[in-house]
């Protein structure tokens, strides 16, 4: 595997493009692929870089034609349903499960967990509903739970009680949103994960207990 430096540009996206600009008719020099991937300018090194992203590429496509009809296994859905309550996306979680985005979609819906809307579908997000499963009246402080109006999972700090609080007619809930848990290469590689305080209703909150059967461990 090619370790890249800070400044070096080596994603997926930008090796792939580099092969590509190689590869046809009237292909790009092999110092302009080097500037392209911001490497120095050691074909040796181009051509180990470019080597290990098809063998890579070739390795996944393999898995996920294996895995290709097959239906989702437990370890999978305990995988699943980990990542995306820690924040993960549904793309970065079918890359290290070698399935398609629909399959993990599948698993989310399937079990209980409310799919994340795009930040920009405020429509969307304001008729979204928590699924059956994620529905109750009372939570615990450091309960991680659905905020389902932030559109993010989020760890109960504590019940708040303002003033006329009992003729609400339901509690009020501080959180902190769990959006990101690989902090490793930020300047907070210290922090378990990052997000932002919110002020929830009860009513607003969604249980993610259901999960433990599928040996899901809440931060």
């Amino acid at each position: 595997m090619i370790k890249a430096k800070s400044h070096e540009n080596l994603t997926d996206g930008n090796i792939s493009k580099v092969s590509t600009l190689l590869a046809q008719e009237k292909p790009i020099t092999k110092k302009e692929a080097c500037d392209i991937l911001n490497i120095r300018y050691n074909t040796t090194r181009l051509q180990k870089i470019i080597d290990d992203w098809k063998d890579t590429q070739e390795f996944k496509a393999r898995r996920k034609a294996m895995n290709k009809g097959k239906p989702a296994s437990r370890d999978e859905i305990k995988t699943v349903a980990q990542m995306y309550v820690e924040g993960y996306n549904v793309s970065s979680i079918a890359l290290s499960i070698y399935r398609s985005p629909a399959f993990v979609k599948n698993i989310i819906e399937r079990i209980g967990i409310p799919m994340k809307l795009a930040d920009t579908d405020y429509e969307a997000k304001r008729r979204a509903m928590l699924p059956e499963p994620c529905v109750a009246d009372t939570f615990e402080q450091g309960e991680v739970v659905w905020a389902i109006r932030v559109n993010y999972p989020a760890k109960l700090i504590k019940e708040i009680q303002p003033e006329e609080a009992e003729t609400r007619g339901y509690k009020l809930y501080l959180c902190y949103t769990i959006e990101c848990t690989d902090l490793s290469n930020t300047f907070f590689p210290h922090l378990e994960y990052a997000g932002k305080y919110t002020v929830q209703p009860a009513y607003e909150l969604g249980s993610l207990k259901h999960l433990e059967q599928y040996g899901v461990k809440f931060i």
